[in-house]
């Protein structure tokens, strides 16, 4: 009766916790009851779990019900005896017998199965090996009974796929070692389950008799997802052995099941031969598998390249699923096959037939493996052993390297000119998205898909584009005169195509997809290293003549549109490698890039020319792309550069933006000719401004007394200056004086008093708020550019600027240049601190920060303060950084801590940045809001990140040197002031002013809802415990001890700090062994936690005392956490794998493996666009 009264308490509380018309209050009582009765008494809540499963209640509470009882199983199942143990085993497969029901929903059939696998993951092989010969009496009853014991066995390996921090290394090591051993059980069953209930389907759908073939289908189906969850670790010839590969293959050709297969296909495709297996009965299982699946390649691809046959969607995902697998095999299994070269030139042939399909898709699944291939084959092979007499390398087939070098040669030879060819004619195709390509163009591309935004999962264009030019440059390498006929054919098309017709916007698109190809392939050709560069042999004179060709091809043309310039000139520019070793031509390309320059309207400020003045700012640019590839090429022209500009500069006709950037191909120049010319060249460039900038200066302003002089006698020291550092005496004060001004604008004082026309700039601008939002942000006019200076600004969409905008872009300009100058200032090191008051360097940063909006912060902590700590001398620490970094870490507690506790206590954050916007909707401010508030918290983090890093700390010791410390070990420690001349934490902890405010930042911190913030700060509290540690200093020992501790350990009741909870438990660990035998605290904390008892605590001392491994007392740590908290730590909860079975065990595709490097024109311009 009792039973029935908690089974009935319970599903109500179920339904009401399920119900979300309920009220909060309402659920979260129901919730904390079924957590009570999952905590309580093991007996009851196996009992009330048992009676809930019945077919007496809903769907809902049965489901809650088996989760409950795989909570009990997960996490309590040591609390029953033996006999319990095994009594429940037997309910719960006959709970399998119960629910075998048609009428039964399938999640609750795959709950039930989930359950007693794992059951039997818990109690081990033994009550498999009784439970078998059940199971296989239980499938042999029908399709529905055989589907939920392939359930129960796709469940049991489980701990095996998916990785569990939970389970010891020994739980895990028995689990697989039964397991495989059991596969001589196992895989006679599943195959089995697949003969028979295909076959079965088979029958019953002609008979008409839909109902059971569905029935026999979905045992199929199970079945099919039992296999693959053995297909990744299984032995590959137990799988061949029991007929799963033969099984699997088979079923390729049922449209109902093929996409299964093809998982299994892809899981075993990428399994390496071990150590210990055999290597033939590895290659022969690898090579029945290439077979199988070359045999449906070859089926798809004539199939596909048929004249008037018609392939729909779903026959183009099964080939995308196969061309997935035949990567897999090849990239990781092609010595399988190229013992044979029939079969090797086949699947080569295939591979090829993929990655020119007119389909994206299949073209793109395809492009991983000729990258991985080519990359291989031309890499050049590592030296293991001392080379022979002759100085050659031992290419002995019996030797590893010797037989690396036969097997590449090998594969080279199957990849001749023409799959050369082939690929370069691709990659070149497809270096245009379809959006600008449109249909009716000049240059046709036929029936290929272009890559499209569109198209879901593939990531970035610029990572894919990125890809296509590596694989262009793998080619090159191994045919340099196929690629360099290739590119010059293809560059000479686009030319002829458009002199022929009218141009449009779609065929410059076409032709700006090309420089950046040549470019990658010139820079391969001519990297300086390629044999075909030795000598006069015959390949070298042809490359040279190809790219000879070329060159005047470009110079002849007599292009005077602004976009056709523009691309002129990158096509210049990329040939920068070719006139390095050949600079015949450098003259040419010097007078027809300055050509170009004065083809283009000279106008400040016109919207009908705002085409012209980017495409001039770009023709600059390429004089630095020219600078940095051609190298000392360039430096018999310098002075006929100089003269040019001078008298343009003279003329008029030269912007001081585009002066800047020719600027800085000189210097470009000028660092190849020595540090001598380099510094003339910054003395030449930089007269003018200081002239302009040092009168309209105070004098002296910042300056020491003396540090002139300092400056220019240290160049007599055995260290030579950086080049810039003569010039900063002149340059940053009165740099510090402007950006003093503007942080006063921003202070009440004077915010108060200004015009409105300026407190409008002031404001965050509309691009600026859109990019705070996520929403797409529509890349500004490429005028933009040479509005100010080629600064990056605002504008609007008429291009006729208001004097706000004007305003809000100088705001903007100064601040982010002035802060950018400063930080790469820094990184000069002495003679940019040396040179400076550190009072006038405060006054000018930090004297208004708290006026100053979260934005500005943000940008003043990472383009400037990082760099200062990190390059300000050990010596100056004292002088410099408690008078930068008090005021900040003073302001950044206080304003994070009222945003933070605004943000969770009431939704909102309240952050100074967009008290003035009044457009949008509140939603759009709230989320302004807290992006603001969670970048600022983040830079935050990242300075602290910094301040902790080993560079800074280099006088800590490690954890390894303290072994299990004890309280007659305080000998060796140290005073913290010993640490504070050569740790940067150290430092800080010395300063009352400095460590106060930090300390509690990084206490609060673990409260805030953000994981990739306290990842940072985890990193600075982890020195903070190492300074506890080995330093005798009682303040700092005691608040590790307590608050610290405390503080982590709420850190991890939040889900938000699930991807870092390793770190914090480590950190738990390192506070608890090292300082609980010379603090109360650490026991304390812990038992004052709710679930936790004396003797809870005792047995975890016992644990920790039986192990000296970080990683198992870290383990223990996790357990006791969890344990002493009544599993409420959510960070560590959110860790476990929870058992959710689905009917499609196919995983959504992404078409990017992982991010790269962007490869990516942009708005950029001089070097910001080449580094």
């Amino acid at each position: 009766m009792e039973e029935n009264s908690n089974a009935s308490n319970v599903a109500r509380a179920i339904v009401a916790a399920l119900d979300w018309s309920s009220s909060p209050d309402a659920r979260k009582a129901a919730v904390s009851y079924l957590e009570s009765i999952k905590a309580g008494d093991i007996r009851v809540l196996a009992s009330t779990s048992l009676l809930l499963v019945k077919k007496d209640w809903s769907s809902e509470i049965r489901l809650h019900a088996f989760k409950m009882l795989q909570h009990l199983v997960r996490l309590r199942w040591e609390e029953l005896n033996s006999t319990e143990r095994r009594n429940f085993a037997n309910l719960a497969v006959d709970l399998m017998s119960e629910i075998a029901n048609p009428c039964e929903e399938w999640a609750l059939k795959s709950q039930t199965a989930a359950l007693v696998a794992e059951i039997v993951r818990r109690e081990g092989l033994n009550l498999w090996q009784d439970l078998l010969p059940s199971l296989v009496s239980l499938s042999n009853n029908g399709p529905i009974q055989a589907e939920l014991v392939a359930m129960m066995l796709r469940w049991l390996p489980e701990d095996i796929t998916v990785h569990n921090e939970d389970l010891e290394g020994d739980r895990r090591r028995l689990l697989l070692r039964g397991l495989t051993q059991s596969l001589s059980e196992i895989f006679p069953m599943l195959y089995t389950f697949l003969e028979r209930h295909f076959g079965a389907a088979l029958n019953e759908v002609g008979r008409q008799k839909l109902d059971a073939a569905k029935q026999h289908a979905a045992t199929v189906t199970a079945t099919l997802n039992a296999v693959n969850a053995y297909a990744e670790w299984a032995p590959l010839s137990d799988l061949a052995k029991y007929g799963i590969i033969h099984g699997c293959g088979f079923l390729l050709s049922s449209p109902d099941f093929r996409l299964h297969a093809c998982e299994f296909f892809k899981l075993v495709s990428s399994r390496k031969r071990s150590v210990d297996s055999s290597s033939s009965e590895f290659d022969s299982a690898m090579s029945n598998i290439f077979q199988i699946l070359m045999n449906v390649s070859r089926d798809f691809l004539y199939k596909s390249t048929s004249s008037g046959v018609v392939i729909d969607e779903s026959e183009y995902e099964f080939a995308e699923y196969i061309c997935e697998s035949m990567v897999s095999l090849g990239s990781s299994n092609l010595q399988c096959i190229t013992g044979d070269s029939t079969i090797l030139s086949h699947y080569l042939q295939q591979m090829l037939g993929y990655f020119q399909h007119v389909k994206l898709t299949l073209h793109y699944q395809s492009l991983p493996f000729w990258l991985v291939l080519m990359r291989d084959l031309v890499s050049k092979p590592k030296i293991v052993g001392p080379a022979a007499a002759d100085g050659s390398i031992d290419n002995n087939p019996s030797s590893g390297s010797g037989q690396v070098d036969n097997e590449k040669r090998k594969l080279l030879s199957f990849i001749n000119d023409d799959i050369c060819g082939t690929m370069l004619d691709v990659c070149f195709q497809r270096l245009i998205k379809r959006e600008k390509v449109l249909p009716g163009t000049s240059f046709s591309l036929g029936p290929l898909e272009l890559w499209s935004d569109d198209f879901e999962g593939k990531g970035e264009f610029s990572q894919y584009r990125s890809r296509l030019l590596e694989l262009a440059r793998f080619v090159a390498s191994d045919k340099p005169l196929v690629a360099a006929i290739k590119v010059s054919e293809r560059i000479a098309t686009i030319i002829k195509s458009l002199l022929i017709s009218p141009i449009s916007a779609q065929d410059i698109a076409v032709m700006e997809s090309m420089p950046m190809a040549l470019e990658n392939i010139a820079s391969v050709v001519f990297d300086g290293s390629n044999e075909y560069l030795g000598g006069s042999s015959e390949t070298q004179l042809a490359l040279c003549r190809i790219f000879e060709g070329l060159l005047h091809q470009l110079l002849s043309l007599k292009w005077t549109e602004p976009a056709l310039v523009e691309v002129l000139g990158h096509y210049l520019d990329a040939l920068g490698i070719f006139l390095k070793y050949f600079p015949e031509g450098v003259g040419s390309v010097i007078s027809k890039l300055f050509e170009l320059l004065n083809s283009l309207p000279f106008v400040v400020k016109d919207p009908r020319t705002s085409g012209a003045r980017y495409a001039r700012l770009q023709i600059c640019t390429s004089f630095v792309r020219l600078a940095k590839s051609a190298e000392k090429s360039l430096l018999p022209h310098m002075k006929g550069i100089a003269d040019t500009m001078d008298y343009l500069q003279r003329e008029g006709h030269l912007l001081r933006a585009e002066h800047n950037i020719l600027g800085e191909a000189f210097l470009v120049m000028a660092s190849v000719a020595g540090v001598q010319q380099q510094q003339e060249v910054l003395a030449w460039l930089l007269e003018p401004l200081s002239k302009q900038w040092v009168q309209r200066a105070l004098k002296r302003s910042g300056i020491r007394k003396g540090s002139l002089n300092s400056q220019n006698s240290s160049t007599g020291s055995s260290t030579p200056l950086h080049p810039m550092a003569s010039h900063l005496s002149w340059m940053l004060p009165p740099l510090l004086k402007l950006l003093r001004a503007i942080h006063f604008l921003w202070s009440p004082p004077v915010s108060q008093s200004l015009p409105g026309e300026i407190k409008a700039a002031m404001i965050m601008s509309e691009v600026e708020q859109t990019s705070l939002l996520g929403e797409v942000n529509p890349k500004l006019s490429k005028s933009v550019l040479g509005s100010i200076d080629g600064c990056q600004i605002d504008t609007n969409k008429e291009y006729a600027e208001s004097h706000e905008t004007d305003i809000r872009n100088w705001l903007k300009c100064i601040r982010d240049s002035g802060y950018n100058v400063l930080g790469l200032s820094a990184t000069i090191g002495d003679s940019f601190f040396k040179c400076l008051d550190i009072s006038s360097v405060a006054l000018a940063l930090v004297e208004n920060i708290q006026s100053m909006e979260f934005r500005h912060i943000r940008q003043l902590i990472h383009s400037v303060l990082i760099p200062l700590v990190k390059f300000c001398p050990s010596d100056l620490w004292e002088e410099w950084l408690e008078k930068l970094l008090h005021p900040l870490f003073i302001h950044s507690q206080q304003a994070l801590s009222c945003s933070w506790s605004c943000l969770l206590r009431e939704g909102r954050a309240r952050v100074p940045d967009v008290h003035a916007i009044l457009s949008g909707s509140d939603l759009k401010v709230e989320v302004m809001e807290e992006k603001l508030l969670r970048d600022l918290t983040r830079e935050i983090g990242a300075l602290l990140a910094v301040l902790a890093s080993p560079g800074l700390n280099t006088g800590l010791p490690s954890l390894e040197q303290f072994g299990h410390f004890s309280r007659g070990n305080m000998s060796s420690l140290k005073d913290l002031d010993a640490f504070a001349s050569t740790s940067m934490v150290g430092f800080l902890l010395k300063h009352k002013g400095l460590a106060l405010p930090l300390s509690q930042i990084n206490l609060e911190a673990f409260t805030w809802t953000d994981g990739e913030a306290v990842t940072k700060f985890s990193s600075f509290c982890g020195v903070v415990v190492l300074l506890a540690i080995s330093s005798s200093n009682v303040e700092l020992r005691e608040f590790v001890a307590k608050d610290l501790f405390y503080a982590i350990i709420q850190g991890l009741a939040l889900e938000s700090n699930a991807f870092v909870s390793a770190d914090l438990v480590g950190l738990c660990r390192e506070i608890f062994v090292y300082l609980s035998d010379r603090d109360p605290s650490p026991r304390q904390v812990l038992l004052s936690l709710p679930c936790i008892t004396p003797n809870d605590l005792l047995a975890f001392e016992e644990a920790l005392a039986k192990t000296s491994s970080p990683k198992e007392q870290k383990q223990h740590m996790k357990s006791l956490l969890l344990l002493a908290t009544g599993n409420k730590l959510k960070a560590l909860a959110a860790q476990k794998s929870m058992n959710v079975i689905t009917n499609v065990s196919t995983k959504p595709r992404s078409m990017v493996n992982a991010p790269e490097p962007r490869i990516e024109e942009g708005e950029s311009v001089g070097l910001a666009a080449i580094l």
